[in-house]
């Protein structure tokens, strides 16, 4: 039997890449999660509602991720923008399955994050870290029909397309599609998330 690593959640580690650092939350990084999380553009395409009471949104908030560093079934980390050290979203590894070592997968960028390579880089990263330190075989995602820029992302770190889940959400007066996509340990071994 081969012996392989077991993913360990309750560690939090910090991966520095080119232009990106991921690593556990602190309070500093409220303001870059706010600033994501109030952006229309983030509300649409990661399918949430804008909330109106703000002191309890900030309740929430401050809540949240003061406790992501604690959990032992998750790993969050922050991603961090070395040219301006401030946070500009969040990499997630969620839903863990420990028999099948599979988990999904989210990430979320904020307006100051966006359209310099700092995304695709962070998602690299973070599967690196899933795949060849925790010993994961398989990571998943939905990513929705309107979300073209990170579909091309999860593409090009090698994630494969695997099926359509039909009208998953409601959009104005329409439905959206939701394409669930995985990536493999073998097919990441091979091209370490450049295929």
């Amino acid at each position: 039997m081969i012996d392989q690593p077991t993913a360990e959640f309750s560690i939090k580690p910090t991966l520095t890449g080119e232009r990106v650092v991921l690593r556990p939350f602190i309070d500093a990084d409220l303001d870059g999660i706010r600033a994501a999380l109030v952006d229309p553009e983030v509300i649409r395409l990661t399918g949430s509602t804008a909330d109106e009471d703000e002191a309890e949104q900030e309740k929430i908030l401050r809540r949240w991720y003061g406790t992501r560093n604690a959990q032992p079934d998750r790993l969050d980390l922050a991603v961090v923008d070395r040219t301006t050290d401030g946070c500009v979203g969040e990499v997630v590894f969620n839903e863990w399955n420990k028999v099948s070592l599979s988990c999904n997968f989210r990430v979320l960028l904020g307006p100051s994050g966006r359209d310099r390579g700092l995304g695709t880089e962070a998602v690299r990263m973070f599967l690196g870290y899933g795949f060849e330190r925790l010993g994961l075989h398989r990571i998943e995602l939905e990513v929705f029909a309107f979300n073209p820029r990170a579909r091309r992302v999860y593409e090009k770190v090698g994630f494969v397309a695997e099926g359509v889940l039909r009208e998953v959400l409601r959009d104005g007066d329409g439905w959206v599609d939701a394409t669930v996509m995985s990536i493999l340990a073998a097919e990441w071994a091979r091209h370490r998330g450049r295929p």
